[in-house]
């Protein structure tokens, strides 16, 4: 595997070649562009050597180091041009998927999220480098496609077996990256008229309005705000993490979504119509009214001792799921507050556009597929209906 290092505040390539070290200086500072194109440099090299056609002069011309291979970079050279009498011309300039998909990936440092990135790059090292690494993307046909999405659907480790949903996603990369690939390199995209797998839809399990009186009545104190806030502002877990004093306004009763946090890192909202203002009922106002003196001096609503914010994955591992037993309360993902409070003020009749909108959501289309058995006939539109129902909880928030 090779490594980037530096040296006299240039960066040096550091691979094994035929079981020989071999360090190559070179004339590049150090900086993120940089290491991308040596990075990409790395796998070139890497995937020549896989397919024995790695030519040491070829690649480092000027190098003491590439007379020691002369030899066999000529043996190389002539089998490469034997080999490349049966090959189009038209794929001779086509690069492999492993060059191209690291190219592809550093073309979108800085464009896509980081947390985007950071799934997508997670992607191509677990899933597609490992099948499509050393071929040429021209040579990429629609039966290869098909044999991987079929090796995905197979029991990985452990007998568990990837989601339809997830292998989705992985196709979805892979069909972007030829898609691309094809476009510049002026070859038939074989990803063509592959169908997504059906997927299921999973079932929501939100809690009734007993149960959230019963989980904030039992859950620790400290975070009887936090739980609050969640079941009775529909915001993402990302959201409620990314949330600041700042966009708290008290005087208009609205939380204003512009920031969250992935992965510990500062993101922007999910889409467009995520960035929204939520409107406030009393039993939030009172909880965050009350946060505040907690933790009004430290830039974010709910945060540890130190003011950073909190990781969602221990509080749902520390506090939502042993409530959820200590109550016997039926177990359930902690993002079921958001579909909690959907749920609610569906329940208490008010107008699906209004709900949509305090969720994040650009249309109702997805609030009727996703909650269609909770919405009642009838419908009121200013979030009032809810207030009369939560009139039954104010007292036990407190």
């Amino acid at each position: 595997m090779a490594s980037i290092s530096l040296r006299s505040n240039k960066l040096v390539l550091d691979f094994r070649y035929k079981g020989i070290r071999c360090r190559e200086q070179t004339a590049l500072s150090d900086s993120k562009i940089n290491r991308a194109k040596l990075t990409k440099l790395a796998n070139d090299i890497e995937a020549a050597i896989r397919l024995q056609q790695f030519v040491y002069s070829d690649f480092f011309p000027g190098s003491p180091r590439a007379a020691q291979f002369a030899e066999l970079d000529s043996k190389i050279k002539q089998q490469s041009n034997q080999l490349e009498k049966s090959i189009p011309s038209l794929y001779h300039d086509c690069p492999t998927f492993n060059a191209f998909a690291s190219e592809w990936l550093a073309e979108h440092e800085g464009v896509w999220k980081a947390s985007h990135l950071a799934n997508v790059s997670a992607i191509y090292e677990k899933y597609l480098l490992p099948n499509f690494a050393t071929t040429r993307l021209a040579n990429i046909n629609r039966a290869d496609i098909l044999k991987f999405r079929a090796s995905l659907t197979k029991p990985q480790g452990k007998n568990k077996r990837i989601s339809n949903d997830w292998i989705n996603h992985i196709m979805v990369q892979l069909h972007r990256l030829l898609a691309e690939g094809s476009k510049r390199y002026k070859f038939e995209n074989p990803f063509v008229d592959i169908e997504p797998l059906k997927i299921e839809k999973p079932l929501i399990n939100p809690l009734t309005l007993q149960e959230v009186r019963i989980f904030l009545a039992g859950v620790r104190s400290d975070f009887r705000h936090y739980y609050t806030v969640r079941f009775f502002t529909g915001l993402r877990t990302a959201e409620i993490d990314g949330l600041k004093w700042k966009y708290v306004d008290f005087e208009r009763k609205q939380i204003i979504v512009q920031e969250t946090i992935v992965n510990g890192k500062v993101e922007t909202p999910k889409n467009h119509s995520s960035y929204r203002s939520v409107a406030l009922s009393k039993p939030v106002i009172t909880a965050l009214l009350a946060q505040n003196d907690l933790t009004g001096h430290n830039d974010y609503v709910f945060c540890n001792s130190a003011g950073n914010p909190l990781d969602h994955r221990n509080i749902t591992k520390r506090i939502w799921n042993p409530t959820l037993q200590l109550l016997g309360l039926p177990s359930r993902r902690a993002y079921e507050t958001r579909h909690t409070a959907a749920t609610l003020w569906l329940a208490a009749g008010e107008n699906p556009e209004w709900i949509a909108k305090q969720l994040g959501h650009s249309t109702t289309k997805m609030l009727f597929e996703r909650y269609s058995r909770f919405i009642p006939n009838m419908t009121r539109q200013d979030g009032s209906a809810f207030e009369t129902l939560l009139g039954l909880v104010e007292g036990n928030t407190s």
